[in-house]
């Protein structure tokens, strides 16, 4: 008998507990219409949906829920505990007037500063109106210069800073006037199945992570007019990053690591991720500010369309601070397809003008003298180049000129920065511990130059180095490179010469 009653107690008592989470949950539910929001695009809710995210915070947590209808807001603040629910048939449109934001380092929508437990999810729409706020930064095609940025001047969509677990999902992010979404210095990070669409003004980037840790970004879609998703480091290190199954297109940069590379970058995973349509770089590894990028692997890419597949680069912009380091890159099973474009490819970006680039660009590895790029490893990589025809022009830098080719030390960094390099496939200069393993180059039309060229690199290894086309200069050449292995990469049909070197070229086995 005691047993039943004891049994009896417990039950009733989980029965309890559950009928008081049952409440708890129910009156964690808040929607702003209660609050006083009219969902007509056309009165401002910015006050009501306040008021909600307040009482949600005050209450210990909640979700904010937008139900059917366009919500006019300006700034509004996120905290802890709180997540936004943009139901179906729901838009927060940010408002048209620059004097409803709010800064905190960027003007945004949707703010956020060492919070905790805060999310936005839902199959709503977000759309930062940026088309009427970004007025007079729109970059007109006939100005023939690169007008005022005015990045702080522009509000972005989100800006969440020094926040810690963060989840986005499922939402469609819209229209911003500058970045759509900017996570700096936060941890643990979750941006997962999102749609982003941001081609309203100049520098609109998809997704931007500046030195965050723990983050994962996952089942992405991103169309943006500047780099996709874009990985930076102001003041702390991106750390423990994993991207993956992402879908994007780039008038710029497709996956990109800087420019701001104070810290540096390790520990990133980036996968399964197609890239297409894309105006500079599919992948772009920059550390130009003194950083350390480290232990970044990058693996089942498919690349279409786009005018470089690889620029990895060690430069020195920050003068205040010492070179930085760039070792340990793996980027492995990749398939890539480099055209070239006709000028009236670009016609559909008409904000874009900054990033036109219609010529195929070279896959580069670069450092500095005295500073190599180390330990990069790229296996299982197959590219397919349109080709630039069977003369040299005379921007073209040339095999007996490569100490012409300038350093830009302290450029901005993109890979069309040199000009068009001596190569059509690869060119790695200031490099060392370079390995290619089954890397697979072709050509679809016709191309002069070697399809790759080396120049101060040490410990080069070849290993099924497969070049499917030849052009009238050597397939290889290597200047000043010091101890190569080359094996298992045979020449291609209708080779006039194979591999050339020069300089100080030494300890040589192979092919």
């Amino acid at each position: 008998m005691r047993f039943n009653l004891k049994t009896r107690f417990v039950q009733c008592a989980l029965a309890m507990l559950c009928l008081h989470f049952q409440i708890a949950n129910s009156a964690e539910v808040f929607s702003v219409r209660h609050f006083g929001a009219t969902g007509n695009g056309t009165n401002s809710d910015t006050a009501t949906i306040q008021k909600a995210i307040d009482a949600a915070s005050i209450a210990g947590g909640g979700t904010v829920v937008f139900s059917a209808g366009t919500y006019l807001s300006g700034s509004i603040f996120l905290k802890s505990h709180v997540k936004l629910r943009l139901d179906q048939g729901a838009m927060l449109l940010g408002s048209s007037r620059r004097s409803d934001y709010r800064k905190v380092n960027f003007l945004a929508l949707i703010i956020a500063d060492k919070q905790d437990d805060i999310g936005i999810e839902g199959a709503g729409i977000i759309n930062g109106n940026g088309r009427l706020l970004a007025v007079g930064y729109d970059m007109p095609l006939t100005s023939g210069k690169w007008p005022n940025a005015g990045e702080a001047e522009r509000p972005v969509v989100i800006n969440f800073r020094r926040c810690r677990n963060i989840a986005i999902r499922d939402v469609t992010l819209t229209n911003s006037a500058c970045w759509m979404q900017l996570y700096r210095d936060c941890e643990n990070v979750t941006v997962e199945n999102i749609m982003v669409r941001n081609m309203s003004a100049l520098t609109n980037d998809g997704l931007d992570i500046d030195g965050c840790a723990h983050v994962v970004v996952r089942g992405c879609d991103i169309d943006s007019e500047d780099d996709g998703i874009c990985l930076k480091s102001t003041d702390k290190a991106c750390d423990d990053v994993l991207v993956e199954k992402c879908r994007v297109r780039s008038t710029c940069n497709a996956l990109k690591f800087g420019t701001a590379s104070f810290v540096g970058f390790k520990n990133i995973v980036c996968r399964a991720l197609e890239i297409y349509d894309t105006y500079i770089s599919a992948i772009a590894l920059e550390l130009v500010d003194g950083g350390a990028m480290e232990n970044v692997q990058i693996s089942r890419i498919k690349i279409t369309d786009c005018n470089n597949a690889l620029f990895l680069r060690l430069g020195h912009r920050n003068g205040k601070a010492a070179v930085g380091s760039f070792r340990n890159v793996t980027i492995s099973d990749v398939t890539a397809e480099i055209p070239n474009r006709p000028q009236s490819a670009m016609n559909k970006f008409p904000t874009a003008w900054r990033h036109r680039c219609t010529t195929l660009v070279t896959a580069s590895i670069t450092g500095l003298p005295g500073h190599p790029v180390s330990n990069v490893t790229l296996t299982n990589i197959s590219i397919l180049y349109g080709g630039i025809g069977s003369t040299p022009q005379s921007d073209h830098h040339c095999l007996d000129q490569l100490d012409k080719i300038p350093e830009c030390a302290d450029n901005y960094p993109e890979s069309k920065m040199f000009g068009v390099l001596p190569a059509w496939g690869f060119y790695c200069r200031h490099a060392e511990g370079v390995n290619f393993e089954n890397v697979t180059i072709r050509l679809k039309g016709k191309d002069y130059r070697p399809a790759l060229v080396c120049d101060d690199v040490q410990n080069l290894q070849l290993d099924g180095f497969h070049v499917l086309s030849a052009g009238k200069e050597p397939v290889i050449y290597l200047n000043e490179v010091q101890g190569a292995v080359i094996r298992n990469s045979p020449a291609p049909p209708e080779t006039i010469s194979f591999i050339k070197t020069n300089g100080n070229t030494r300890d040589l086995i192979g092919p």
